[in-house]
């Protein structure tokens, strides 16, 4: 049988701990590698996003670190079933918050967009359907 594909997205940053600690903080997920140059983030086992410092020079395609806003266009989108305690540990953090936590009538559930430590856009939605609102059609 075929195994499913799972999505590890790459992110280049300028610093490997800082983006760590603030990823582990905000999402609840663990290291799963740690350095200063790479770093895997796990969630019950499943690594969910990888962390690869700027200027290790191993891969010639991660872009260029003086272009920026870092990620234009692109959105790192994070669904959980804990959203409540999300929020919290966003307050807690002082996370920079680009929208308020916020109801998505077409998801039909909540959502929070933040920005990260390097200027990516991430945003945290609780599951489809979370709300129990009928279906838009």
């Amino acid at each position: 049988m075929e195994q499913p594909m799972n999505p590890q997205p790459l992110i280049a940053v300028r610093d490997i701990e800082v983006s760590s600690l603030w990823y582990q903080a905000i999402l609840g997920c663990q290291s799963g590698h740690g350095g200063s140059e790479y770093e895997r983030l796990v969630f019950d086992g499943q690594m969910i996003m990888q962390l690869h410092h700027w200027d290790i020079h191993e891969h010639p395609h991660l872009g260029n670190s003086e272009y920026q806003p870092y990620g234009n266009g692109v959105v790192l989108w994070f669904q959980t079933d804990s959203f409540d305690e999300t929020l919290r540990r966003i307050q807690l953090h002082a996370a920079q918050v680009l929208e308020a936590p916020k109801v998505n009538p077409n998801a039909n559930h909540r959502e929070v967009w933040l920005r990260d430590p390097d200027g990516y856009v991430v945003v945290i939605a609780s599951a489809y359907g979370d709300l129990g609102l009928p279906e838009q059609t």
